[in-house]
């Protein structure tokens, strides 16, 4: 065997199989292990003791004290990893200006920094990172600088090398420990959609790659950058391939030249099988977000779940779950690498949750899927001049979709009657019906919204009970697409106009903009009835819901603080540890939790200073096991409580 084709395996041996089993009490990487389960063996925390957890340590970034101007940009979502003796021993964060801190794992205590010093213009958007990926040499030399390296993505498109045991740039690594991924962006995009551009997903490494994504505006204009998934050797930083997930030629409708359309980039976790080199990417919509008329077709690879093998960047096999895009129905959840165990035989499992709330299931060898897909009839009639949409969607036979998919005029909810009614009204004004309505001038009503079903926070998976267990998202939202000549151009030139829940604003390169936004009563509730947000398991051999339940109550959003069990916005995911629990935080109401596994019964609850939305992890030192939140509340969802804590807890010592 090669070296080259060693290294995988050695990836194994270092960082666990996918599934979560090898070194499975740490947590080595963002998603637990390479393949992303977020599992841990880990049960000294379990049923009978969860109830005595308390705050170990907590720890502030300072990311918000020192950056008071930018705090409405400001996001803290980040998923610690724990690195080896051989590293250190350090719990790794980075906070939303991809700062990397270096804690002691057992008391909270800072070992050291490294600062990027990024460019805090916000020109892209929103500031954040959600973790770091790690990689070691094969054979560390004990005294040697960056045998064990972090490699950082930054907001201002650079990927960084640095030193795991000191924090110290890889000198030999691109100039001086770092690769300028800009010029790269600026070859294959045009110049203003590389500006709206920032690096979110972490870095994903597989054997002596380093594979990297990209993040676009796709609400603004129709030539966002080209979503392109770029490779990297691990030690020099030289390009190794390019992945275009677009299909570039004249045959399938699309122009040849790639500055006419991007977008179908990624930008939530990649996941790796590392054993059989093989890289699990989730990728968006193309640009722009709502209208297609400039890229007929299916948009391959769009919408999909792409399989590359990592030494080379070529696609192994794909499976799009939407064609044609006008929805923003990204694929923005993380893929699960799985063991599912069905009449007695072990799969080797992929797990893709997306944004409508259905669920794929696939062989990861082959792309087979585990249960039936079928291509349904969807309506295609708009008064969006050119747009031609696909007449069909697939739909897996199981899993049954986890939210609810259809709405009409009777569905209308309200805490009075005049919400009722009011509600009523909007939704017989527009557009509605199931899942993929088209867009239209009059508006459309999507349930749930296009951050609804499944988002970046993904799932869990047990394996030993072949349950996969997820927060999921059911709130009415609506996209309406307006002539541009209609448009109040100093209502336009607002920065955030034709964003997620902002006014009227132009698609540049289109001849319309967009409103949008969650439909609310005049109380500024949703216009259906709750639970808006749940939990639930769902057994994945059979392909049933297990259980599922509200998540999230009121009171943190009502005038009255009244403790509502209807569910609020959430974003991040949970975990599952062997003591047969499940933790998550994600909610706004400044709840994390831990739920029985077997049940959804509530076992443990505490109040952050802040929400966490961002997903925790967990691990064993000295004896003892720790579970860790970054809570940071959310610039939409919880703006008032944007900060930035690493909260530790653990049983009494």
């Amino acid at each position: 065997m090669s070296f080259k084709r060693l290294l995988p395996v050695l990836a194994v041996l270092v960082f666990g199989q996918p599934g979560g089993y090898a070194n499975a009490q740490n947590w080595p990487t963002v998603g637990g292990d390479p393949g992303g389960s977020r599992f841990s063996t880990a049960d000294q925390i379990n049923r009978d003791n969860v109830a005595d957890l308390e705050l170990a340590w907590q720890f502030r970034t300072g990311a918000v004290r020192n950056n008071p101007t930018l705090k409405q940009f400001i996001d803290f979502q980040a998923t610690p990893i724990l690195l080896p003796e051989a590293a250190g021993r350090h719990l790794i964060v980075c906070d939303p200006f991809q700062r990397v801190i270096a804690l002691d794992p057992a008391t909270g205590e800072q070992r050291w920094e490294y600062d990027p010093e990024i460019d805090k213009r916000p020109l892209a958007g929103r500031f954040k990172c959600r973790g770091l990926a790690p990689w070691q040499e094969a054979k560390p030399e004990a005294d040697a600088a960056c045998q064990f390296r972090l490699y950082i993505a930054t907001a201002d498109k650079r990927l960084i090398a640095i030193d795991a045991r000191d924090g110290q740039p890889c000198s030999d690594f691109g100039e001086g420990g770092t690769v300028d991924i800009d010029p790269l962006l600026l070859q294959m995009s045009p110049a203003d959609g590389a500006e709206a551009t920032q690096l979110i997903a972490p870095p994903t490494v597989i054997g002596d790659i380093v594979a990297v994504s990209s993040t676009s505006n796709k609400f603004k204009s129709a030539s966002s950058v080209n979503g392109a998934v770029r490779g990297f050797d691990t030690r020099s930083g030289e390009l190794r391939w390019v992945f275009d997930p677009l299909v570039r030629d004249a045959s399938t409708g699309l122009q040849p030249t790639p500055q006419d359309v991007g977008g179908a980039n990624n930008w939530v976790e990649m996941t790796i099988d590392a054993e059989r080199d093989l890289l699990f990417i989730p990728t968006a919509g193309p640009a722009p977000n709502y209208w297609g008329v400039h890229r007929p077709g299916d948009n391959n690879y769009a919408n999909s779940l792409v399989v590359l093998r990592g030494a080379t960047g070529e696609v192994v096999w794909h499976f799009q779950t939407l064609h044609h895009d006008v929805w923003d129905r990204d694929v923005g959840s993380p893929p699960i690498l799985a063991e599912i165990t069905r009449d007695g035989e072990t799969i080797p499992a992929v797990i893709q949750l997306v944004k409508t709330g259905m669920v794929f299931v696939f062989n990861r060898e082959t792309g087979e899927p585990l249960f039936p897909i079928e291509e349904r009839p969807v309506p295609t009639d708009t008064d969006i001049e050119g747009e031609v949409l696909s007449p069909t969607q697939p739909f897996p036979v199981k899993p049954p979709v986890l939210v609810r998919n259809e709405i009409s005029p009777d569905d209308a909810w309200g805490f009075t009657v005049f919400d009722r009614n009011y509600c009523r009204d909007k939704i017989a004004s527009m557009r509605h019906g199931g899942h993929y309505e088209p867009m239209m001038t009059t508006g459309t009503i999507m349930f749930p919204q296009p951050g609804g079903g499944s988002n970046w926070g993904g799932g869990a998976f047990d394996p030993r009970r072949n349950l996969l267990v997820t927060p999921v998202s059911q709130i009415p939202y609506y996209v309406r697409l307006i002539p541009q000549d209609e448009i109040d151009p100093e209502e336009a030139a607002n920065p955030a106009a034709g964003a997620p829940m902002q006014g009227p604003g132009y698609i540049g390169g289109t001849p319309y903009g967009v409103e949008q936004g969650p439909l609310l009563s005049p109380s500024f509730s949703p216009c259906t009835e709750p639970p808006w947000n749940m939990l639930m398991a769902v057994d994945m051999a059979e392909g049933e819901i297990k259980w599922k339940i509200p998540f999230g109550v009121l009171d943190k959003l009502m005038p009255v603080p009244i403790p509502l069990n209807f569910g609020t916005p959430s974003a991040g995911g949970p975990i599952i540890t062997a003591g047969g629990l499940i933790f998550i935080g994600a909610t706004t109401d400044s709840r994390i939790r831990a739920y029985d596994i077997d049940t959804g019964d509530r076992l443990w609850e505490t109040r952050a200073p802040t929400s966490a939305q961002a997903t925790p992890m967990t691990y064993v030192v000295d004896g003892r096991q720790y579970v860790v939140f970054a809570a940071g509340g959310h610039s939409w969802y919880d703006a008032k409580g944007v900060d930035d804590y690493l909260l530790a807890y653990a049983l009494p010592e």
